[in-house]
């Protein structure tokens, strides 16, 4: 568990956040500034009930429904069969890092001010992450509009006592699950069912995460192609300073100079400067422009996951009658307004440009493996499938057909944003199909890790063959760094070892710090 507790104010939770509420189990603290904009947002609510207007999710029917008034004695039925009523998920059940991912941007939502929900519902999320319940969620049934709608239900479900959640590894029903840690479910006042199940949560939770993990696979595949660079003995003359200068991507000029700093006082790339080879094949020669191009895929899709981290994204929201128009119902202290925050289109159409171009950074990796592994284009110096014993050993060969598994899959994968299925009698007509997206952008980053491992572990054995030159500064620290963890293939093992072994050298970051401890100015 992390040792120190994030804050969650509504305005400033960070990618990086999420990950260390999810994965490492950091625990969360609400500020008084936040629970103040709570307190406020919640006494507007109930000021528009005593008033008798009819206002959608408070007193009304839902989606195809809206048309239906529900009377004031059936208000807060009305929230608790919301929730049971919407909770139609099936599939897999989420991991517990997806869980709780979705429980701290739900809770970062609402403490922005906006959801109309009292203070003790704030004070049950926070305590139901505090003390590791943790919802069945199924992984799905939503459309992304309005928002992720059944995973969010299943999530609410434990909220009010019902459903399951798992505590310190056992299944329970939801109200024995709070029982076990000291907490007690709630009866949800209006508006709080339709607050806690209408948003992009599922959604924005597994793109906080897919962003971290891209950015992972991003940096190590720069590592892993300046670490093939020198063992196929090719030049890092096409990422100078200059070429990146004239054609001035940021993203282009950063894998260019991750280069150079890698292989910076490298003695192989110095042994053949001047050399007969004029070019060489594109996955080493296009490196910073094919690398460069998914960096900035994924800086696209970590603008828009920022913004939405810390955005209301229910309806109706509640606002001070000041900050409306006369379009909006209400009293005289607030106002409420309808719309369509709820609607994943702005994530869904990145997460699937990561997709796709997480396919490419996969693609070029995998081709890079096949240079160092393939006897009619490796270098002379370099082993068929580098193995000193070819024929009677196989080596690192079906790695490579591993990875090109790994790639076609990320291809052949569809990009759910260009689809949309119109639901509730038609009411909603248009819908993001932001969550499948999601899980597709996460499949699809977990596989580019492997792909990205597996050249790692090539390139590292590649390198073994070259005794006399030591390699760039970078590249020495990463090779001392993977043979730490994964032993020179002598002779035949099964390598699946290796594969995974590398993947978690990614995904902790251990490799990486390895790096940076021997390089001044890091790995961009």
């Amino acid at each position: 568990m992390s040792d120190r507790s994030v804050v969650v104010d509504g305005t400033s939770l960070t990618p990086a956040d999420v990950e260390r509420v999810a994965r490492e189990g950091a625990t969360v603290s609400v500020p008084e500034s936040a629970r103040q904009r709570v307190r406020a947002s919640r006494e507007r609510i109930v000021d528009i009930v005593d008033s008798g207007q009819a206002v959608y999710g408070v007193n009304t029917g839902f989606g195809e429904l809206v048309q239906e008034r529900i009377p004031d004695d059936e208000i807060e039925a009305l929230q608790h069969n919301l929730v049971r009523s919407h909770a139609a998920g099936t599939g897999r059940d989420l991991e517990r890092p997806e869980i709780r991912a979705m429980l701290v941007t739900r809770l970062n939502a609402l403490v922005a001010g906006y959801s109309g929900v009292r203070e003790c519902v704030v004070d049950l999320l926070v305590g139901m992450l505090n003390n590791g319940v943790h919802p069945v969620v199924k992984a799905k049934g939503s459309l992304g509009a309005s928002g992720d709608l059944a995973p969010l239900a299943h999530l609410a479900l434990v909220v009010i006592g019902e459903g399951e959640a798992l505590v310190d590894g056992d299944r329970l029903a939801g109200d024995e699950a709070l029982a076990r840690v000291g907490l007690e479910p709630l009866d949800l006042r209006p508006k709080e069912g339709l607050a806690l199940i209408n948003g992009t949560q599922l959604t924005v939770a597994i793109g906080a995460l897919v962003v971290r993990d891209a950015e992972r696979a991003m940096r190590m595949a720069d590592v892993a192609g300046a670490m093939t660079t020198e063992a196929t003995m090719s030049t890092t003359a096409s990422a100078h300073a200059s070429i990146q200068r004239v054609r001035p991507h940021q993203g282009q000029a950063t894998s260019a100079a991750n280069i150079r700093r890698l292989t910076r006082d490298s003695e192989i790339v110095e042994s053949h400067r001047n050399c007969d080879r004029v070019q060489d094949a594109y996955s080493i020669r296009c490196l910073p422009q094919v690398h460069g191009a998914v960096r900035d895929a994924i800086r696209h899709l970590r603008s828009a996951i920022e913004t939405e981290l810390n955005s209301a994204t229910d309806n109706p929201l509640v606002f001070p009658a000041d900050e409306a128009d006369e379009r909006a119902s209400g009293t005289d202290r607030a106002a409420v307004l309808s719309g369509g925050n709820f609607h994943g289109q702005p994530l869904a159409l990145r997460l699937d440009y990561v997709t796709s171009a997480l396919a490419n950074l996969a693609s070029i990796a995998e081709r890079r493996v096949d240079r160092l592994l393939n006897p009619n284009v490796q270098e002379p110096h370099l082993p068929p499938f580098l193995t000193t014993d070819s024929g009677l050993e196989s080596g690192y060969m079906i790695a490579q057909y591993t990875a090109a598994d790994l790639v076609s899959t990320i291809q052949t994968q569809g990009r759910p944003s260009t689809d949309s299925v119109p639901v509730s009698g038609n009411q909603e007509d248009h819908v993001s199909m932001s969550a499948q997206s999601a899980h597709v952008a996460s499949d699809a980053v977990d596989r580019t890790i492997r792909v990205v491992g597996i050249e790692l572990a090539c390139a590292a054995q590649a390198l073994d063959f070259i005794d006399d030159r030591v390699p760039g500064v970078g590249t020495r620290a990463a090779h001392r760094t993977i043979r730490d963890h994964v032993p020179h293939l002598e002779t035949d093992r099964p390598i699946h070892r290796d594969i995974e072994t590398m993947a978690d050298l990614i995904r902790s970051d251990e490799l990486l710090a390895a790096i940076e401890r021997n390089l001044d100015d890091g790995v961009a």
